[in-house]
């Protein structure tokens, strides 16, 4: 694993002398086509009854295509491909009834209710930024949106697991927005799509939707 990452920081150091060596003010050039995050997530849209959530979080890595719109290189489109682990504390009972997966509600917000997501991303975005081939720091606004299809989705309530439930949304897509100055940037995700297919608790449908605040790390 040491030589792995290793590895991976000498090609990235390479590269970046590279890129910095080769380069006239003028040129044309590629920015941030990897990308690193870390979230501070939430759900949204939850019915009334649903109690609140604790502390939940997530990570996020990928490669990014940076295509220049313009030689200067200021304004390009971005798309990409990552990985992504989210954890989220979602507040409601999920039991095992007639061979089938309910939800229902938790009473007990002492029970431990978490929801663990493996997902491939998929980043579209609109890129200005005023950056030059000889710039490093500079300041970035890009916004899109992201879509995710869920590699596996696990729910834990209590000592009990469930795992790739038929309800669970895999494919969810959202607004994105990024900006920052140089290393650091705050970024947003707001999900548009429903964690639950055709899923309802009573009367009302569960419309639980996520949101993502976090920062973000682009390279190269």
């Amino acid at each position: 694993m040491k030589k792995t990452i290793t590895f991976f920081s000498l090609i990235i150091s390479l590269a970046l002398y590279a890129q910095k060596d080769s380069l006239q003010l003028g040129d044309k050039y590629l920015e941030d086509q990897l990308y690193f995050g870390i979230t501070y997530n939430q759900l949204f849209d939850q019915p009334n009854a649903v109690i609140g959530s604790g502390f939940s979080y997530g990570i996020s890595a990928g490669y990014i295509r940076d295509v220049s719109l313009v030689k200067s290189g200021k304004i390009a489109l971005g798309i990409g491909i990552g990985f992504a682990f989210d954890s989220f504390s979602h507040g409601y009972k999920v039991s095992n009834t007639s061979n089938s997966v309910v939800i229902d509600l938790d009473s007990n917000i002492a029970t431990r209710s978490r929801l663990k997501l493996h997902s491939l991303e998929f980043p579209f975005e609109f890129r200005w930024r005023t950056s030059d081939a000889n710039k490093y720091r500079f300041w970035r606004v890009y916004t899109g949106f992201k879509i995710t299809y869920s590699l596996k989705n696990t729910f834990d309530y209590g000592a009990n697991t469930y795992s790739n439930i038929e309800r669970f949304n895999k494919v969810q897509y959202g607004l994105t927005a990024s900006a920052g100055y140089s290393t650091f940037n705050f970024s947003l995700f707001y999900g548009l799509t429903p964690l639950f297919k055709n899923a309802v608790l009573g009367e009302p449908s569960i419309d639980t939707k996520q949101i993502k605040l976090g920062i973000l790390f682009y390279i190269l």
